[in-house]
């Protein structure tokens, strides 16, 4: 019994990372299930946990978004990566000025870090 519910928590967790992923970039679950090969219907049933998410399955969502297999269920390392690449995309996206402001912005709240590691 506690078995089946470990498998179920994981089968859960699978889904809501492939699902955060996919939010992540953009991408409705049309999208991603053409770019992997799969029915819609079945990718959406994944996400909830309901269908096991197979390994070949799970290798070709892992070639969508550019991980490996350590990087998709280490949740932090990869959200964190994630957010870094859309944040870099943002940067990138202001005019001159404002990336300006940003990096000055940077620059004061870490003058503020050392200041208060110095108290």
């Amino acid at each position: 019994m506690v078995q089946q519910h470990f498998s179920l928590t994981r089968q859960n967790q699978v889904g809501a990372r492939i699902r955060a992923l996919r939010k992540g970039r953009n991408l409705t679950q049309t999208e991603l299930s053409e770019k992997i090969g799969i029915l819609q219907s079945d990718l959406s049933r994944m996400e909830k946990g309901e269908y096991k998410v197979g390994l070949d399955t799970l290798f070709k969502i892992l070639a969508v978004f550019e991980l490996d297999m350590a990087s998709f269920f280490d949740d932090g390392a990869a959200a964190s990566a994630e957010d870094d690449r859309q944040l870099w995309k943002e940067f990138l996206a202001l005019d001159e000025e404002s990336r300006r402001e940003v990096r000055d912005f940077i620059r004061f709240k870490m003058s503020q870090r050392k200041g208060d590691a110095g108290e």
